[in-house]
């Protein structure tokens, strides 16, 4: 390479045009002790689960009869769970929608980040990205991240609905050290996992010259900051994420641990605690404001979007996803209060509600779209700020209606759509399928071995095939991890009472996602106040 370009334009390099670092031979570098804990770990469990269901399917025909621990094990009984379909309004305890709009989101989530893998690989028409940022199809790639509100949206929504049941039935008792304890120990197992997946069995499952080549996540940080991702509080802690999609749980879990002070301040001073949160949502939102044009942030995401240091103040930080959490809480205090209330609205409301609703929705989407063409002048950075606080509430608030018009019956066809029972296993896999979508679209990244074309239709391609091993994938992990530890984590923690036997909880987590809600044929059990709000 050298000789050539010095022939060809009498250039000269004095540095190394390949490094070695990136060169694959047919050798194998022999495995270390963590990548083979790694694999025995795996092995194990998928040894426990595959041991318990044959004993269930040969030993035990009296599914009554099943021991405890079988069952937690069993793909069998497990399986059974997780397929099992509730029909829409037979708990008035469960928001049926709610599962649809889970889903929804977690496939905007799924599908932005195959984007984002298309975006970064090695396309060899890379100009069309171009002409492609400035067509409205991209502002649903680049505005992705309102999928990651919903999640904050819903999350407050179900712990507020939950928490004050449970709150009202003690009579304002709440024992916060467990709900904490519940929390990290249903999440932190799937975590653990996923961080020693992506370090040492991603490298080995690729083979070619995109195998080492950091995309999305660059893995080496696990090394450094492993210990920062199990105690969530990466967002804040280091600009080098172990695993980058894993600063939603660290969002989310840092609101958890808030929640208590605004359950208990509703509980006890009821709406003049809800007056209070909606004017701490309001000052959250302006300190978000006053950071982008204090700082000089730039939010247009056509042309540069947040990166580096604006990614970090902007999109990691806590109070920025305050918002949407904090109106979801309110929704959820408000149909806690008319719980079992029916509204009558005239056509002209109904009408109306859905009408405002969509066009918030659509303006958050397109807003920018005009600004996002090449020959437009960039948008004043006032105007930036204002529409980047401003549909971090306008968003939450269209969700709002959705959810009150589809309990109340004013849906129609998005109310058939959302409730549909269909939803309801992918609803129950949210949470794995969010940890390990991205192990499955870094498989497919780096086993390239040619340049790819980057067009809709084939980054499309790509996401049905990354989706559906995800799918797969995240029943496997459901089935050998997920399951069996909330399972055993549910029989080892104390509970205030003993449980009825005609109930059964089952963790629902999104992505997330991730909210974690007794959802179950049976109705809720309002007096667990130990962490099944949880996301």
């Amino acid at each position: 390479m050298k000789q050539m370009f010095y022939e060809m334009v009498n250039l000269n390099f004095t540095k190394a045009i390949v490094d070695d670092e990136y060169c694959k031979t047919v050798d194998k570098e022999p495995y270390d002790a963590l990548t083979i804990f790694t694999i025995v770990l795996l092995s194990i469990l998928a040894a426990a689960m595959l041991l318990a269901t044959l004993c269930d399917y040969f030993f035990f025909e009296d599914q009554s009869k099943l021991p405890g621990v079988i069952k937690v094990f069993s793909a069998r009984a497990n399986s059974r769970a997780l397929f099992r379909l509730v029909q829409p309004k037979s708990n008035p305890n469960v928001i049926d929608c709610l599962h649809g709009l889970r889903c929804m989101s977690l496939i905007w989530v799924i599908f932005g980040h195959q984007y984002l893998f298309a975006i970064m690989g090695p396309n060899i028409n890379g100009l069309k990205l171009v002409s492609w940022i400035a067509s409205p199809f991209a502002s649903f790639i680049l505005h992705g991240f309102f999928s990651v509100d919903t999640f904050f949206f819903l999350s407050g929504l179900l712990l507020v609905m939950i928490a004050l049941r449970s709150l009202e039935k003690t009579k304002g008792r709440l024992n916060i050290p467990l709900m904490y304890l519940h929390r990290y120990l249903r999440l932190t197992p799937i975590v653990a996992v996923a961080i020693l997946m992506h370090m040492k069995l991603l490298p080995i499952m690729n083979d070619g010259p995109a195998t080492y080549r950091a995309q999305f996540d660059n893995y080496d940080h696990c090394h450094r900051t492993w210990y920062l991702t199990l105690l969530y509080v990466q967002n804040y802690a280091t600009p080098d994420l172990c695993m980058n999609h894993t600063w939603y749980l660290a969002v989310d879990m840092q609101l958890y641990i808030l929640s208590p002070i605004f359950l208990i301040a509703l509980y006890k001073w009821g709406k003049k605690a809800a007056a209070a949160i909606f004017v701490l949502m309001l000052l959250l939102s302006g300190c978000l404001f006053a950071t982008i044009m204090t700082k000089k942030y730039p939010v247009d995401f056509a042309k540069g979007g947040i990166s580096g240091e604006s990614n970090r103040k902007l999109y990691w930080a806590t109070h920025v996803h305050a918002a949407p959490w904090l109106i979801g809480l309110l929704l959820g205090y408000f149909l806690h209060l008319n719980r079992n209330k029916s509204f009558k609205l005239n056509r002209i409301f109904i009408w109306l509600g859905w009408i405002v609703s969509l066009a918030m929705l659509f303006a958050s989407l397109f807003a920018l779209y005009p600004a996002a063409q090449w020959s437009a002048k960039a948008l004043p950075l006032g105007e930036q700020a204002t529409y980047y606080t401003l549909s971090r509430i306008a968003w939450p608030l269209a969700l709002c209606w959705i959810v009150f018009a589809c309990m109340q019956g004013y849906g129609g066809l998005a109310n058939s759509f959302l409730s549909s029972p269909l939803w309801q296993p992918l609803s129950k896999l949210s949470f794995t399928a969010y940890m390990f979508h991205i192990f499955m679209q870094q498989v497919h990244a780096r086993r390239l071995r040619t340049n790819a074309v980057f067009t809709d239709y084939d980054v499309m391609l790509s996401f049905w095939q990354t989706f559906g091993f995800t799918l797969l994938l995240s029943y496997v992990m459901y089935i050998i991890l997920e399951a069996p530890f909330g399972a055993l984590e549910g029989l080892l923690m104390p509970q205030r009472k003993p449980k009825p036997k005609t109930e059964e909880p089952i963790d629902v987590r999104t992505d997330e996602i991730h909210v974690e809600v007794q959802k179950t044929d049976e109705p809720l059990k309002p007096a667990k106040v130990t962490g099944d709000q949880d996301i």
